[in-house]
């Protein structure tokens, strides 16, 4: 597909977009406010600003680019940060994550990737280079970008084998914005390979910037106080649950023959519009439901309590025993293990972390995490952890040290980073 092509399919498909865009709004209403900036106009967000432009698509982008940020603005003292997301999750924890810096970080929505829409953005801000994080590649973008001299960097950059032949069908829109990338900061060597594939000229393998995540203090403290209203009960946290998933967890849950006294279900779900109808499903399963915003603690007759919150995954792993990592039952991908290894967590995860492939291996083989097959498996897996306290200790002990050995991405991302800020 040629650039052209597609820029014509944006002009044709956004009428439609936008009416999504307000359709999910009548769930989400974050996605019905400041449209104007997905449309690349913006209010008093403080132009003139020496500014470092980072791309962070939702929530776990966001989390990521936390190490990034707090670098960046120390090592560039006169300059702010401009954080666009796509999604209002993410903004809600970029903005619990970055309240601290003040004005040295404004968030705004991206442009939806035309051409005029773009430009407009580049106009206003005049970023000085553009960070995308992860995985994000917009051809548009990057071609502005291009144009007006400004340097691309993907940086903490992964990409699996199934996203690697969703590029391909795109064919030469796909390689020609790969080839006007300066830099990619590559998670693993296998992404490195796989990103070389697509006609980067300079990929560089710096390892995973979420090792290098420090766990806020007052996450502590909120993990600290959840887990006074918990009680001493043992707790199994399933964090980052997806569509489809609570059911097989809550299913084999209501199952089980047998459980340590006192066992409480923790079930954090990744999106928060699906909170009330993760509430339904455990209700309908018989079982005795709290919520971590119900006043109180929850009483000995919970089963299962429902993190009902955003931006506390910290604390929730702070208060729990071991965790389930979610998205990795069904063919999603699964979602990173990292944070509940830097808390020292034992963790559970499922066969399906193509996503985090190569974290999710060395993780199992330096014995920080175990693989299970079904929820089924799961819930007996964490049955014996939780009564096993020798066996849990000496597990998150192997996380702890796993967390430890892969620091310092943010440091190596830095130094390449500082020949593209002019």
């Amino acid at each position: 597909m040629k650039r052209s092509t597609y820029s014509a399919l944006w002009a044709l498909a956004l009428p439609l977009v936008l009416a999504r865009l307000w359709w999910r709004g009548l769930r989400e209403p974050g996605y019905r406010a400041h449209w104007g900036e997905r449309l690349g106009f913006y209010g008093d967000l403080g132009a003139g600003w020496h500014t470092i432009w980072i791309h962070a698509v939702s929530v776990g982008e966001t989390r990521a680019a936390e190490p990034l940020v707090d670098a960046l603005l120390a090592a560039y003292p006169n300059s702010r940060i401009v954080m666009t997301h796509m999604t209002p999750t993410g903004r809600a924890t970029g903005r619990a994550l970055f309240a601290r810096h003040g004005l040295r970080l404004v968030q705004s929505y991206l442009p939806y990737d035309t051409v005029p829409m773009v430009t407009r953005f580049m106009k206003y801000f005049t970023p000085r280079i553009c960070i995308l994080m992860e995985t994000e590649v917009w051809p548009n973008l990057i071609a502005v970008c291009g144009q007006r001299g400004v340097a691309v960097a993907l940086v903490n950059a992964r990409l699996s084998e199934r996203s690697l032949r969703r590029a391909g069908r795109f064919g030469t829109l796909m390689t020609e914005a790969a080839r006007a990338i300066s830099l990619v900061a590559a998670q693993t060597e296998d992404d490195a390979r796989r990103v070389r594939s697509l006609g980067v000229g300079r990929v560089v393998v710096t390892g995973s910037i979420k090792f290098d995540v420090v766990v806020p203090a007052q996450a502590k403290a909120a993990g600290a106080q959840l887990r006074a209203r918990i009680g001493d009960r043992p707790v199994l946290l399933c964090a980052s649950t997806r569509d489809g998933e609570e059911a097989l967890i809550v299913d084999a849950f209501a199952r089980l023959p047998s459980r340590p006294p006192g066992m409480l279900l923790l079930i954090v779900p990744r999106h928060p519009q699906r909170f009330d109808d993760v509430a339904r499903l455990v209700q309908s399963h018989g079982l005795t439901l709290a919520r971590r915003s119900d006043a109180g603690p929850p009483g000995a007759d919970v089963d299962v309590m429902l993190g009902d919150s955003m931006g506390e995954m910290f604390a929730y792993f702070a208060a729990s025993d071991c965790a389930f990592i979610g998205g990795s039952l069904l063919p999603l991908g699964g979602q990173n293990l990292i944070e509940a290894c830097a808390l020292g967590r034992p963790v559970l995860i499922g066969e399906h972390t193509f996503n985090f492939a190569q974290v999710s291996d060395e993780a199992v083989a330096a014995g920080a995490a175990r693989r299970v097959h079904d929820a089924a498996q799961m819930l007996q897996m964490a049955v014996a952890l939780l009564a096993d306290d020798a066996a849990r200790a000496q597990m998150g002990e192997r996380a702890l040290a796993f967390a430890n050995r892969h620091r310092g991405a943010t440091a190596r991302t830095l130094e390449l980073l500082r020949g593209l800020i002019y």
